[in-house]
């Protein structure tokens, strides 16, 4: 009996202690002034008006501008917007060169979001479920990684002495008979761009479907192959369900970034091959800052509606 009141009173005594230091917190939290959390958030905040909002608002602003051969002149104009799209609107059935353009953008964003949705999936998918122990994960992730420390430009470079016409693939191919001339088309072409954009970004689509899938409950898949599932059923029905989040992110760190890249289109095609990107980097080259404002605000409202279209596929929110 006395050791069950001791017990009862420690109890009561450790409920107590918790009751006071919930109420301590309660009064430190109603003491606390409306202006702190907006104190602790101004630092962030700052940074992010001063290095994203301010020069998307100036972007925007300097569009309107009026510009000559030699001079910019502060205007509000939509000459600029309208030289974007001349001749786009005039009932000709060719397309004008802004569309033209913006079909080839799209065209490579298709293809390489495709190929790294696919490769990314499927490395993601063998690191998080075939490979068992945490340090061969980490491992294995560090060997994917560790390419991309490097820089972009260098990484791009090296293709060129793979798929030249008197390069490693070519001579290969040559020395073993299957080809009788080089081929062209390995380098400076749709082909060698879609590759080095590949090469570069499946990273970004790796990482988040991996991140989703480590948080997939093991005992979901088990309960599947206990309930006599097969292999594809799991996978359509439980897993890729489940990794959404991490499609939908890696496909907006995608599309964005292949949707503004010049370099890569202008290294690997050769300079020959119209990107969005590469006309607003001619457009500053030459000091025709209006337009090739304008030309930005256009690819970033085609940006956002692209990625408002994928938010509404996927509840981001409510699967995260």
């Amino acid at each position: 009996m006395t050791e069950t009141m001791d017990a009862a009173a420690r109890t009561g005594a450790s409920n107590a202690e918790k009751g006071a230091s919930t109420a301590t917190r309660n009064r430190r939290t109603s003491w606390t002034p409306a202006w702190v959390p907006y104190a602790q958030a101004a630092p962030l905040a700052l940074v992010f008006f001063l290095f994203f909002v301010l020069p998307l608002v100036a972007t925007f602003v300097v569009s309107f501008w009026n510009y000559t051969e030699y001079s910019i002149e502060p205007a509000f104009v939509f000459s600029n917007y309208q030289d974007v799209f001349y001749g786009c609107f005039s009932g000709s059935s060719r397309l004008c060169t802004t569309f033209a353009t913006y079909l080839s953008t799209l065209k490579f964003v298709a293809i390489v979001w495709a190929v790294t949705l696919f490769i990314g999936f499927t490395v993601a998918y063998f690191l998080a479920f075939h490979v068992r122990t945490l340090p061969m994960q980490i491992a294995l992730f560090m060997v994917c990684t560790i390419p991309f420390w490097t820089s972009n430009v260098i990484r791009m470079i090296s293709w060129i002495p793979l798929l030249g016409r008197n390069g490693l693939v070519n001579e290969t191919l040559q020395s073993i008979g299957l080809i009788d001339a080089p081929l062209e088309w390995l380098l400076y072409s749709d082909f060698a761009v879609t590759l080095a954009l590949v090469h570069l970004y499946t990273l970004f689509m790796v990482v988040p479907i991996f991140n989703s899938m480590m948080r997939i409950d093991r005992s979901l898949i088990e309960a599947a192959y206990d309930a006599g599932a097969s292999g594809w059923q799991t996978l359509t029905n439980i897993i890729i369900p489940l990794v959404k989040p991490g499609i939908l992110i890696g496909s907006i760190f995608v599309v964005t970034i292949v949707t503004g890249d010049y370099l890569t289109i202008g290294i690997m095609g050769g300079q020959q091959i119209a990107s969005v990107g590469k006309v607003i980097q001619t457009q500053i080259n030459f000091l025709q800052f209006p337009i090739a404002a304008a030309n930005a605000i256009v690819l970033l409202a085609v940006v956002l509606v692209t990625i408002w279209g994928m938010l509404r596929l996927v509840d981001i929110r409510k699967e995260l």
